[in-house]
């Protein structure tokens, strides 16, 4: 079996990673930014891929990456969801990476090269609520021309480079050219912010003949490291509020010592383990195909959504007063949670999945 434990080289890159999400990413920062019109950390951005090399680490060396696992890449987003990080890395870094992965040719080299470097942004352009395995695609290819729209696409305001599937097959198209219209939506969590996408006779290179490939690899990284994500918003969550009741007094005794807020905390703490035990065992699964991924995908994104979420809502109840205020940011790892639950399919999908995966399908 494979030792799922933190390696000494994953625990190295994950102090690294949170000493520089200490200096860029405090949440006085990440708050002030939310309330302007662009969102995304350019500045944290260009130091995690290009001062790092983290946009990378999924890409293998010949083609100018890290040659590393999805291990490393799921320590990376348990930070980047400590902190809420309003970076693009797991829209681009995993799923648009791990989709041209799945590519054959010059042109998805290419642009593996850009994307590792940190030069260039990538996103994969369907609603961030897409599954593994739904396979309708809303933008139609005709004579190398593309035409339809898409909405709820994340990070597509910040991207360089778009992946549109058809049923022609898989798509590359600059926002910058012609044809491209991206126009931000009203998102529920701020910090990756959605846009709704229009193409309208843009021209486009094919990097792929059949879509469904590369586009189910990329959903099935996202969902699978997805979880790696939640785990790090619970932690945060639940650290910060262990905290907090600590120091809390009411009836001149700390709040935690009362025996109903033990048992909440306890009970939290216990799922925010069973969390991380899942979100290893998909990364491993991912990274080294000892299980099966598709199955440790969807048992990961079954249990990690609802204890996100639920840390979220108990961080946000026991810190009383204050935490209903925007100023603090628990409301950021509640918005955060809350759109991560529907993000590459809810938890009733992957269960539904999970289901027929181990020939149990509902009644």
């Amino acid at each position: 079996m494979t030792d799922l434990l933190y390696s000494e080289e994953e625990e190295a890159l994950r102090s690294a990673v949170r000493d520089l999400l200490a200096d860029h990413c405090d949440a006085a920062s990440v708050l002030a930014r939310a309330e302007t019109a662009e969102p995304h950390g350019r500045a944290l951005w260009k130091a995690l891929a290009d001062g790092m090399g983290l946009a990378g680490l999924l890409v293998p060396e010949e083609l100018g990456g890290q040659g590393a696992t999805h291990r490393e890449a799921a320590v990376v987003l348990e930070e980047l969801g400590r902190a809420v990080a309003p970076v693009p890395y797991l829209t681009s870094a995993v799923v648009a990476t791990e989709a041209l992965l799945a590519c054959e040719g010059e042109a998805a080299r290419e642009l593996l090269g850009s994307l590792a470097s940190g030069r260039r942004i990538g996103v994969l352009a369907m609603p961030l609520s897409h599954a593994h395995g739904d396979t309708l695609f809303p933008v139609r290819e005709t004579g190398g021309a593309l035409h339809g729209r898409v909405t709820g696409v994340a990070d597509a305001v910040v991207a360089d480079v778009l992946l549109v599937p058809t049923e022609s097959g898989l798509h590359a198209v600059d926002t910058a050219d012609s044809g491209v219209d991206v126009v931000p939506q009203t998102s529920l969590d701020l910090t990756r912010p959605l846009a709704t996408v229009t193409f309208d006779g843009a021209r486009a290179r094919l990097l792929a003949p059949d879509a469904r490939l590369p586009v189910g690899q990329g959903l099935r990284a996202g969902a699978g490291l997805l979880a790696s994500e939640q785990l790090g918003v619970a932690e945060w969550c639940l650290t910060e509020t262990v905290r907090y009741v600590k120091e809390r007094h009411q009836f001149n005794r700390p709040v935690g010592s009362f025996q109903a807020l033990k048992h909440r905390l306890a009970q939290l703490w216990l799922e925010v383990v069973n969390t991380r035990a899942a979100a290893r065992h998909a990364a491993d699964a991912l990274a080294t195909g000892s299980d099966e991924p598709h199955l440790a995908t969807a048992v990961a994104q079954a249990y990690a959504a609802p204890v996100a979420v639920r840390a979220a809502e108990e961080a946000l109840q026991l810190h009383g007063g204050i935490g209903m205020t925007w100023e603090h940011p628990v409301h950021l790892y509640l918005k955060r949670a809350k759109a991560d639950s529907l993000a590459y399919g809810t938890a009733g999908h992957h269960r539904a999945a999970l289901a027929e995966l181990v020939a149990l399908p509902a009644p």
